[in-house]
């Protein structure tokens, strides 16, 4: 047999730290550990996309990753139930009272049912005459950083690479965010304003799914790099072209229309099982709380 050219990589949710031994013994070979909560194995190329697909569980997700090109150059990572744990367009509907309205359209964006941009026009038409100050209130009351991402984004930089949060939601929340994680660059959409209210406009052009891809297009170019360099992480519909197009394509907790394209899937894990996916080891983790 040639020698295995892929890794199934193994990441343990919370509270089953314990269940790696169980699970080497289901592949039945021997795993290499990279820290308490994770491990790998070699396999071969066919035998580890097998085991990635088939092997289902409520306690861990793994990934099948190919050995070489393993540790990316440029993360580019959603925002809204990814990098944070809310849908950011959705809190501060909620906090002006027609939450529930916004988030049945959100969620159906997301699930690629509608068209991103005309569900982003419809929701944020409602913002109307509403006060910035209140909003930005609600930034930092409300929202809150996934999991992970600060050890994600600090360990890839402190190993060379550059981060990008790249966002259908909008600067106002998606620049703060940025920076609390440690990200380098953002890009998001903007809301219009006048007299410190809300227009109920969105600034055009709009950032959508094929400008996320564009993006990942042209930051490859503006660094040198391909997109094989490139790992890329969300959750819904309007981050598909990204996903598929980026070297490693990554679905957190994903929408099915994601999950079905997404190179792996994360459902039960937090962000730091992207780390261990490129191989890092957890004494590797530039641990942020």
């Amino acid at each position: 047999m040639s020698d295995p050219t892929y890794h199934a990589v193994v990441v343990m949710g919370p509270g089953a730290p314990d269940a790696l031994d169980s699970v080497a013994w289901k592949i039945k070979a021997p795993m290499i550990t990279l820290g308490p909560d994770a491990a790998e194995v070699h396999l071969p190329a066919g035998v580890a996309a097998d085991v990635a697909k088939n092997m289902r569980s409520s306690s861990f997700d793994i990934a099948c990753v190919p050995l070489e090109g393993r540790r990316k150059k440029l993360l580019l990572a959603d925002m809204d139930a990814t990098i944070i744990e809310q849908e950011s367009l959705d809190v501060l509907a909620d906090a002006f009272g027609f939450g529930r309205e916004v988030a049945k359209i959100t969620d159906r964006a997301m699930r690629g049912e509608l068209d991103f941009e005309s569900a982003l026009k419809t929701r944020v038409a409602l913002l109307r005459g509403h006060e910035i100050d209140k909003a930005a209130a609600v930034l930092r009351e409300r929202i809150t950083i996934t999991a992970g991402a600060k050890t994600l984004v600090k360990t890839m930089s402190a190993h060379g690479a550059r981060s990008a949060l790249v966002t259908g939601g909008f600067d106002m929340f998606a620049a703060p965010v940025a920076e609390r994680v440690g990200f380098d660059e953002v890009y998001a959409n903007r809301l219009r304003s006048t007299d410190f209210r809300f227009t109920g406009q969105v600034a055009e052009p709009i950032l959508g799914q094929n400008a996320k891809a564009e993006r990942l297009e042209t930051l490859c170019r503006e660094h040198g790099l391909r997109a094989e360099d490139v790992m890329a992480v969300g959750d819904g519909a309007n981050d598909r072209a990204m996903i598929t197009a980026a070297g490693y394509g990554v679905g957190f907790r994903p929408k099915p229309v994601l999950a079905g394209v997404a190179d792996a899937v994360l459902r039960h894990t937090d962000l730091t099982a992207l780390l261990y996916i490129q191989g890092f080891r957890r004494d590797e983790f530039v641990l942020v709380g």
